[in-house]
């Protein structure tokens, strides 16, 4: 008999395989690396703002709402930061620190927070943030993983093109009467949403490894655009799956099992080159 936190893991593994599988060729050709970092810095603050709000509000299910608002809201002035003629690193360096500087002043006020308002769960719940707790996922939390899973593979999926087109030839883009910095706004939109919905099952630390390395490795194989996402997209549920199942046997946080499997491939390749 398969247990059902199993299923549920299984189940979330493949969500966050295919969401993961589009974006990452999508970060790499676009450069999109160094957001990730950014949105590191903003999930990280939207999770400490939200235990904050859960504990005060007494609804713990704030987190993931809040940390969603949080990293839409960065990702927008990231883009508007470029639209006002800041290069994308310098929007995101600006915009990171401002927020770092935001986080540690917010896990001030959470210490103090917790102190007057014991609830011991909620320790227990940064670490599973941090570290990401597949086997930990409930039934709500897949359902909304799957539900916004969904609509953001809906989206990418009529809009994929587009940011192909993005990614190699911007100019051309305006030059066919597209909007090349709405089409970005949109795409770093999509990147913070499907970071916030997969954090607590991938990991905050880990979140950039499996982002980036899958288009990478999938870059390092073929420069055929199929073929590309192809191979990202089934390394990327091999990985996850098999990060499962070795975690299942062996305690080990399967999202650091991802991250060692994926840098062993990447490492393999550079080496065979």
């Amino acid at each position: 008999m398969i247990p059902e936190y199993l299923i549920r893991a299984v189940l979330a593994s493949v969500m966050v395989s295919v969401l993961l599988g589009m974006l990452s060729p999508l970060i790499n050709t676009k450069g999109l690396a160094f957001l990730t970092h950014a949105l590191f810095h903003a999930l990280l603050f939207g999770a400490v703002l939200g235990m904050i709000l859960g504990l005060l509000l007494e609804n713990f299910s704030l987190v993931m709402l809040t940390a969603l608002i949080v990293t839409v809201a960065v990702v927008l002035t990231i883009a508007q930061l470029e639209r006002m003629g800041f290069s994308p690193d310098s929007a995101v360096g600006i915009v990171a620190s401002f927020v770092a500087g935001l986080t540690v002043l917010g896990f001030g006020v959470l210490y103090r927070v917790m102190a007057g308002r014991p609830y011991f769960p909620l320790s227990q719940s940064i670490v599973s943030y941090l570290t990401g707790e597949i086997f930990l996922i409930t039934l709500n939390d897949l359902m909304v993983l799957v539900l916004g899973g969904a609509l953001l593979f809906f989206v990418m999926l009529s809009l994929y093109r587009d940011f192909l087109y993005l990614s190699f030839d911007p100019e051309g883009v305006e030059s066919y009467g597209g909007n090349a910095r709405a089409y970005l706004t949109v795409l770093y939109v999509l990147v913070g949403t499907a970071g916030a919905l997969i954090v607590q099952t991938v990991g905050l630390i880990t979140l950039q490894v499996v982002a980036v390395l899958p288009g990478a490795i999938a870059l390092m194989v073929s420069s055929d655009v199929r073929k590309v996402l192809g191979v990202s997209l089934l390394l990327t549920l091999a990985v996850q799956l098999s990060s499962v199942v070795l975690a299942y046997f062996t305690d080990i946080p399967p999202s650091g099992l991802a991250t060692i499997i994926l840098g062993v491939i990447y490492g393999a390749l550079l080496f065979r080159g």
